[in-house]
């Protein structure tokens, strides 16, 4: 569960109630006042750390389970890239008078849910799970895709190798990928390191061979 947030605050101060005049779950004080974003959250038991700045994000960051923008809508996805360059975090956005956005706003992909000062203790816990389930989805979504995209890439210079063995050593594919699959075992080494080193090293001979025809 979350417990800690990283609260990037986009406003100045201003005026609000003392933390011990403000009930749990209640967004506003006597004064009428409504409560600092912070406020509200720590009397709901979380530990909040503000940051204006990306030398305090970078500094307080890994003390977080959370980020919490508090900012208008133009700086929202400028402030998602700043945090993700730190550190990956769940990335919630609080909407309150101040930030609340127009209807034709979208969120950015990385948003993983919505906090307000008008939502109950069990409204914020709520909206905390589903948003640490979405945070989780979408790592695991991007991890496959990396993982993907990595795999796609070796298969790449494999079949490369494949082809310039089979040229050079007027042998079948299969046959130059067992050339492959022997020589990446001698040298501990991936399959696919060693066949980006023979494709990068025929290219360069390629390259050699072109411009001593030129200069010719």
């Amino acid at each position: 569960m979350l417990r800690s947030f990283l609260l990037i605050d986009g406003f100045e101060p201003e005026p609000s109630c003392t933390p011990s005049s403000v009930k749990p779950g209640q967004p506003s004080g006597p004064s009428g006042l409504e409560a600092s974003t912070a406020t509200i959250l720590q009397n709901l038991g979380f530990r909040v750390e503000t940051a204006t700045s990306f030398h305090e994000v970078q500094f307080l960051a890994g003390k977080a389970d959370a980020a919490l923008l508090s900012v208008v809508p133009q700086q929202v996805e400028s402030w998602r890239q700043k945090i993700a360059a730190v550190r990956s975090l769940p990335l919630l956005w609080w909407c309150d008078r101040r930030t609340f956005p127009s209807y034709e706003y979208k969120l950015p992909p990385g948003i993983d849910g919505m906090l307000g000062p008008g939502m109950s203790a069990m409204e914020i816990h709520c909206a905390l799970l589903l948003g640490l389930n979405h945070y989780c989805q979408w790592t695991e979504w991007q991890q496959e895709r990396e993982q993907l995209l990595s795999r796609l890439e070796e298969r790449k210079w494999i079949d490369q190798a494949k082809r310039i063995l089979s040229e050079i050593k007027c042998i079948s594919e299969a046959e130059a990928y067992e050339f492959l699959r022997k020589q990446a075992m001698n040298e501990r080494k991936r399959m696919s390191d060693v066949a980006a080193s023979i494709v990068k090293v025929y290219q360069l001979l390629q390259q050699d061979g072109n411009q001593g025809s030129r200069k010719r």
